[in-house]
């Protein structure tokens, strides 16, 4: 069985749950209001090797870490440790996303193209939407071909605001 270490914290637009493993990788972040969400993608993901989830502050410093992006120190998620389960498509999209510098942002179909999928961007976009481990790997930074702030599970709303946030300011998008 294995342990995953439960944090919470506020942030300006809402407050999240970051979900990390013994070795200080994270597993999981979401909002709280998205917590059931959060627990049924964990138990898809895990339900052979169970786990059990223990409260901790702080784990592996990564809230921490989570605190100091929102107060606007924005390169330290870059090299933050990240374990994913999910499909092998899928793990193959969220490392893709992680390449995606802060205050840029991509449309599926060139995230598609960049994982050597080029006529899959419906399936990129599902994988986007499937991201465990929102912000970190930064599923936000994606945008509609028509530059539609679309398919952001934590709301529009929030993906407008990480994206002022990280700098990217284009008037006709925000």
């Amino acid at each position: 069985m294995q342990t995953f270490f439960i944090d919470r914290m506020a942030t300006p637009v809402g407050e999240l749950v970051l979900i990390a493993d013994e070795q200080d990788r994270l597993r999981a972040i979401d909002w709280t209001e998205h917590e059931t969400r959060l627990m049924k993608l964990l138990n898809t993901h895990y339900r052979a090797d169970r786990f059990q989830l223990v409260d901790k502050a702080n784990p592996g410093g990564l809230t921490d870490a989570m605190q100091r992006y929102f107060s606007g120190e924005l390169d330290v998620i870059n090299d933050l440790p990240v374990m994913t389960a999910g499909t092998e498509f899928q793990r193959s999209v969220w490392q893709q996303l992680r390449q995606i510098p802060c205050g840029e942002i991509i449309t599926y179909g060139e995230l598609a193209k960049r994982i050597g999928r080029p006529t899959a961007s419906r399936a990129v976009g599902m994988a986007n939407g499937s991201n465990p481990i929102s912000i970190v790997v930064p599923c936000h930074r994606v945008i509609g071909s028509q530059g539609a702030l679309t398919g952001y599970a934590g709301g529009v709303q929030r993906k407008q605001w990480l994206l002022k946030h990280e700098g990217y300011l284009q008037n006709d998008l925000l």
